[in-house]
């Protein structure tokens, strides 16, 4: 299972969440970011990769949602609504990452 995290500067969400799942057997997890300067930068490519693209905001999904439309003919696209409000690896984020992505695929 290829699961995608995706936030705006992929700095605390996206790999955090990349983080825990990793760590899921099973499961390859990576984290990219919506902005141009994020520090890993989304690409057509990675989407493709994925089998669930997961973004923490509406605002995510949209611009993803408008760059790479073809791509998500192909590609399950959830938001897990999740703000801005966490450091890296903050247990709350995990707790919360833990409690809704197993909603959406089998791990």
């Amino acid at each position: 299972m290829n699961l995608l995290f995706v936030c705006s500067q992929n700095k605390l969400r996206s790999p955090t969440a990349e983080a825990v799942f990793s760590a899921y057997p099973g499961v390859e997890a990576l984290s990219a970011g919506t902005n141009n300067d994020a520090v890993t930068p989304i690409s057509a490519d990675v989407i493709e990769w994925a089998d669930v693209v997961f973004c923490m905001e509406r605002i995510h999904r949209d611009k993803l949602a408008r760059r790479f439309k073809a791509a998500f003919k192909t590609t399950r696209l959830v938001v897990l609504d999740i703000p801005d409000n966490y450091a890296y690896m903050d247990p709350e984020l995990i707790r919360i990452l833990e409690a809704k992505v197993p909603r959406y695929v089998r791990i």
